[in-house]
C-alpha cells in the first residue's frame, strides 16, 4: 500500500526536477535568436550552430544514462536524482554567466558547450530516474495519472521558461535585454534545482526498491556488469520497443518544442511560406503548452480506466495521417490556422506524454529498471529526437521544402504504430517482476481476492 501524503511528495519531488529540465528547453528554444546573436559570429550558417550546440547535449545524455543509471539501481533512486537535479540546474544557471562573443571570441560558444555537455550528461539520468521513481511509488491502478504528473512538470517547466523569454522582452528595451536580460531565466533554473534536492533527500526510497533490497544483503560493483549484460541479452527486445515510443513520442515533443518557434518565425518566410510575427508564434505556443498542462492529467486518468495503448495508437496514427497537413496550417501566415497547427500537433504530444511515464518503467524488472530505461530512452532521443532541430533547420535548408517537418513526423508515427503492435499493455497491472500496488485497504483486498 502506498501512502497517500507519500505519494504527493514523490510526485513533486520528481517533477520538480522534469520543471528544471525543460525549463532550460524553453528558454534556450525560445531566447535562439538572441543567443545566436550573443554567442556565435554572424554569417548563414549561424543559426545551424546554435541548434547543433542545443543538440550536443544529447549525444551526452546517452553517456549519463549508462553511468547513472545502473548506479541507481546500485545505491537507489533518491540519492542519484539528487545528483543529477543540481548538476542539471548547475548547467543551465553557467550559461548565464558566459560573457558574450564579442567580448571573449571562439571562447564563447566553447563555454556555451560545456555548459550543454553538463546539462546533457546529467538529463541523462535525470528523466528516466523520474519515471522509475513515481512508477515504483504508484498503485497499480493510478499510475497513469500519477505518471502523467511527471510530464505535466515538463509542459509546466517549457511554458514557464517560454513565457518568461517572451515577457522579459516586453518589459525591457532591446538593449537591456541584449546585454544582460537574457541571461534572467538562465539564472532563475539553480533555485529551482535547489528545490528539487530538498524533495529529493526528504523521501525514502522507492518501496520496490527496498524490497529488492531486502531480497539480497549486498549489492556488489559487478551487478551493474551483470545489470547492463541483462538489458541488452535478456531484455534487447523489451529496449527496442521502448525505444520506438521513445521515437514517436520524442520526435513529436522536441518538433513543437524546440524546432517550431524558429521555423514558424522565420524559416517559413525565408522559404516562401508567409511567416507570422514572433510575439504572435510566441504566444500561440505558450497557450498551447498551458493548454497541455491541464489536459495531461485527465488523459493520465483515462489510461487507467481504458488502457494506455488506445490513447498511445491515437498519437501515432494521427502522426501519420495529420502529419503533413499539420504543417500546411503552419505555413498559411494565418494566426487561427497557425493556431490549429499547433494545437493538433500538441493533442498528438500528448496522447504520448500522458501515458508514456507510466508505461515505460512497467516493462524493465527492478533489479535493471532505471538502468534499462535510462540507456535506452537516451540513446533513441539522442539519435532521433534531440537531433530535430539540426536536421530540420539543415535538411530545410539545404532543400527549401518547408514540408519536411510533416515528412519527419509522419516516419515517428510509422515507428509508432509498429512498436504498439508489440507493446504489451501496461495500464492496472503491477510493475514486472514486482508485487501488486494498492491505494488503500479496501483495494489491497480486492487485489487479494482478484489473485486468487
Amino acid at each position: 500500500m502506498t501512502d497517500p501524503a507519500t505519494m504527493r511528495r514523490a510526485v513533486a519531488a520528481a517533477a520538480v526536477g522534469n520543471i528544471t529540465e525543460w525549463f532550460d528547453f524553453g528558454v534556450y528554444g525560445y531566447l535562439a535568436t538572441t543567443i545566436e546573436a550573443e554567442f556565435f559570429p554572424p554569417g548563414p550558417l549561424s543559426q545551424v550552430a546554435v541548434f547543433a550546440t542545443f543538440a550536443i547535449a544529447f549525444f551526452f545524455r546517452p553517456l549519463g544514462g549508462l553511468f547513472f543509471g545502473p548506479l541507481g539501481d546500485r545505491i537507489g533512486r533518491t540519492k542519484v536524482l539528487s545528483i543529477t537535479v543540481i548538476l542539471m540546474a548547475l548547467g543551465t544557471f553557467l550559461i548565464g554567466l558566459i560573457p558574450s562573443y564579442a567580448s571573449i571570441g571562439l571562447a564563447a560558444p566553447i563555454l556555451l558547450v560545456a555548459a550543454r555537455v553538463l546539462q546533457g550528461f546529467s538529463t541523462g539520468g535525470e528523466y528516466a530516474g523520474a519515471m522509475t521513481f513515481i512508477a515504483e511509488y504508484a498503485p497499480d491502478r493510478r499510475r497513469g495519472y500519477f505518471g502523467s504528473f511527471l510530464e505535466l512538470g515538463t509542459f509546466v517547466g517549457y511554458a514557464l521558461g517560454a513565457t518568461i523569454a517572451s515577457v522579459l522582452p516586453l518589459v525591457l528595451s532591446e538593449d537591456a535585454m541584449s546585454s544582460w536580460g537574457w541571461r534572467i531565466p538562465f539564472f532563475v533554473a539553480l533555485p529551482l534545482g535547489i528545490v528539487g534536492v530538498y524533495l529529493r533527500t526528504r523521501l525514502e526510497e522507492t518501496p520496490a526498491f527496498q524490497t529488492m533490497l531486502s531480497a539480497s544483503e549486498t549489492r556488489e560493483g559487478t551487478e551493474v556488469r551483470d545489470g547492463l549484460r541483462l538489458i541488452f541479452t535478456k531484455y534487447l527486445p523489451t529496449f527496442v520497443m521502448v525505444g520506438g515510443v521513445v521515437v514517436a513520442w520524442n520526435v513529436t515533443n522536441y518538433m513543437l518544442t524546440s524546432y517550431m518557434p524558429t521555423y514558424l518565425e522565420t524559416t517559413v518566410d525565408q522559404h516562401g511560406g508567409t511567416a507570422i510575427d514572433s510575439t504572435t508564434s510566441s504566444w500561440l505556443q505558450i497557450i498551447v503548452l498551458w493548454a497541455a498542462v491541464f489536459v495531461i492529467p485527465l488523459l493520465g486518468r483515462l489510461s487507467d480506466r481504458v488502457g494506455r495503448k488506445p490513447i498511445m495508437w491515437t498519437g501515432a496514427v494521427g502522426l501519420i495521417v495529420l502529419g503533413i497537413p499539420m504543417i500546411l496550417l503552419m505555413q498559411d501566415g494565418s494566426v487561427p490556422t497557425v493556431f490549429l497547427g499547433l494545437l493538433i500537433m500538441g493533442a498528438l504530444l500528448i496522447c504520448f506524454s500522458s501515458t508514456g511515464p507510466s508505461t515505460l518503467p512497467a516493462v524493465f524488472p527492478t533489479e535493471i529498471r532505471y538502468g534499462g530505461l535510462s540507456i535506452a530512452f537516451n540513446i533513441f532521443v539522442s539519435a532521433f529526437a534531440g537531433t530535430v532541430s539540426l536536421v530540420m533547420s539543415a535538411v530545410v535548408l539545404a532543400t527549401g521544402d518547408l514540408l519536411w517537418p510533416g515528412y519527419y513526423l509522419m516516419a515517428a508515427g510509422v515507428v509508432g504504430v509498429v512498436t504498439l503492435l508489440f507493446l504489451p499493455e501496461t495500464a492496472r497491472r503491477p510493475l514486472r517482476d514486482s508485487q501488486p500496488s494498492a491505494s488503500s485497504p479496501e483495494e489491497a483486498r480486492e487485489l487479494a481476492r482478484a489473485a486468487r
